[in-house]
């Protein structure tokens, strides 16, 4: 070997390290080499080896031999010394992880703030933000639908705007963040305007209901649907106590409103809606403003076809599973069986109480939820700092273990919060001294079906929160919509042929076969994590 193509072979050291810091095999130093344009006639006689591959042997056994913090590029530096800032490296098997469950137990339910306010509002009040115990049957069908039909339309604009508000957020590009805020939430509103007038012109073809009716359920859908997307953004942004206090200051305000006013409950309730979605934007707007104060924009655009490729898959699986929440209620209440309907969809007290009951479930697990994919993102920078790349069986095995130690945690919480259900169904000061009224059979029936549901729908939740973190969205998509299928195939068959409340046993089964599809997935993943894990970068 000369002492020119000992030069060549130093400075192409460097080179490598420059593009990718230390090489996590020898593929990686062969790939980086060939990008620089070097051939295998080159490799001969530039650098003295038979061909590239001898060449990044060498190459990749000279980096073992030069301390690690070296081998870095400066992008990897800046990363590193992020993640150790965020690391709590003596933590994981310490008696913290108690108070780090606690802490994140505890984000989770402040996350479902919003909506564990309304169920206070209308166990103490009768009355919230967007629902009145004492609307008939009418108006509360009305209302209820106008408020499904908000979360449906908005479900797959929110679970973008999360993803990709996200995405830019954490690249520190405020400018993107700012404005695929801003399109999202206008696309979002466009789509629900766009639904409303759909309807309209099928109603007028096909009257089947009133004007006015179909005006105020979509007054109530644009306005929730409105509320929903400009709350999103709050969450991706680190900024979740806006998004409570814009709905604690809604909700204050109906309460006020509903007191010492005569205002009619529909006014007040848009009112409040309005007022908490002006609060949220007004402060996504001062937010960015701060941000982006001292920033220089850049005048670039998405690329609009790749931005649909990526999101289109998370757009489906959000809008889904909110379809599958609400189908099991459509159907029931489209049913005729037992009933007397005056409309194609009629609300049904009985059963809508029983659900209603039956979600605190879900709402419960959010918790499990938040500390189970905290924990897992902790583990996995953890453990992959410390596990050598030839070791990766390793590396496989603890996170699998995490895996099963966090499922043991949902059984366990799961088992409490079946007890804490069961005694505000039963007990006295539970549900009876909230609502100065019994559950009726039928109510009990709906909420012990609907719970086993909606805790395997939380497991399913729980399994693709674990595969979207590295960017495993397909097999998702697809089990939710098989779960939709199952859920729409079975609650209409017993619906119509046993019994309306029936339609309830659609959600369990669709929810069961949902986990199964997920969990399966969820623990192949887990088997080849080492593979998505760096797929993924």
């Amino acid at each position: 070997m000369t002492k020119d193509q000992i030069k060549a072979i130093a400075k192409l050291v460097v080179a490598v390290k420059e593009r990718n810091g230390k090489p996590v095999n020898v593929y990686v130093v062969a790939a980086t080499i060939e990008s620089f344009g070097i051939r295998e006639v080159d490799a001969k006689e530039d650098y003295g080896f038979e061909s590239i591959m001898h060449l990044s042997n060498y190459i990749y056994k000279a980096y073992d031999a030069i301390t690690l913090a070296n081998l870095k590029n400066n992008n990897q530096r800046v990363a590193e010394a992020k993640t150790y800032k965020r690391l709590a490296l003596t933590e994981y098997i310490t008696t913290k992880n108690t108070k780090r469950f606690l802490v994140d137990y505890t984000s989770g339910l402040l996350h479902l703030f919003p909506v564990f306010l309304q169920v206070v509002a209308i166990i103490l009040f009768g009355f919230s933000l967007w629902t009145y115990s004492h609307f008939n049957n009418l108006q509360s069908t009305a209302v209820v639908l106008g408020v499904i039909i908000g979360f449906i339309s908005s479900a797959g604009f929110v679970q973008v705007l999360g993803k990709q508000v996200s995405y830019y957020w954490y690249n520190k590009d405020y400018h993107m963040a700012k404005h695929s805020t801003v399109q999202i939430i206008k696309n979002g509103t466009i789509a629900i305007l766009g639904f409303f007038i759909f309807s309209l012109l099928i109603n007028l073809v096909i009257p089947l209901y009133s004007l006015l009716f179909v005006v105020i359920t979509f007054i109530y859908a644009l306005f929730i649907g409105f509320l929903l997307l400009v709350l999103a953004p709050l969450y991706a942004l680190k900024q979740r106590w806006m998004l409570s206090f814009s709905v604690f200051a809604g909700t204050v305000l109906a309460l006020l409103l509903h007191f010492y006013t005569d205002l009619h409950p529909y006014y007040i309730h848009w009112t409040g809606i309005l007022v908490a979605s002006l609060i949220s934007v007004g402060y996504i707007y001062s937010f960015f403003h701060f941000k982006l104060k001292n920033e220089t924009a850049v005048k670039k655009k998405p690329k609009v076809m790749l931005s649909l490729y990526r999101n289109f898959n998370y757009f489906l699986y959000g809008t889904f599973i909110f379809l599958f929440v609400f189908l099991d209620r459509i159907v029931a209440w489209s049913s005729t069986l037992n009933r007397d309907i005056p409309y194609i969809i009629y609300y049904e007290k009985d059963y809508e109480i029983g659900m209603d009951l039956a979600i605190l479930i879900f709402f419960l697990l959010g918790g499990v939820m938040e500390y189970a994919i905290h924990s897992y993102i902790r583990h996995m920078d953890f453990h992959q700092l410390q596990t050598k790349y030839s070791d990766f069986q390793r590396f496989n095995d603890k996170m699998k273990k995490m895996y099963f130690k966090h499922l043991r945690l949902f059984a366990i919480s799961a088992a409490g919060i079946a007890v804490l259900l069961y005694l505000i169904v039963t007990q006295p000061w539970g549900y009876s001294r909230g609502f100065d009224e019994i559950l009726s059979p039928l109510s009990i029936k709906v909420c012990i079906l609907g719970s086993i549901g909606y805790l395997f729908l939380s497991l399913g939740m729980l399994n693709v929160l674990y595969l979207y973190t590295l960017g495993k969205h397909r097999k998702p998509l697809v089990a939710i919509i098989s779960a939709f299928l199952v859920n729409f195939i079975i609650g209409v068959f017993l619906s119509r042929w046993v019994s309306y409340e029936y339609s309830v046993m659609g959600m369990l089964v669709g929810s069961l076969l949902f986990a199964i599809l997920t969990t399966r997935e969820t623990y192949s993943f887990f088997k080849n994590l080492d593979y998505y894990y760096y797929a993924s970068y």
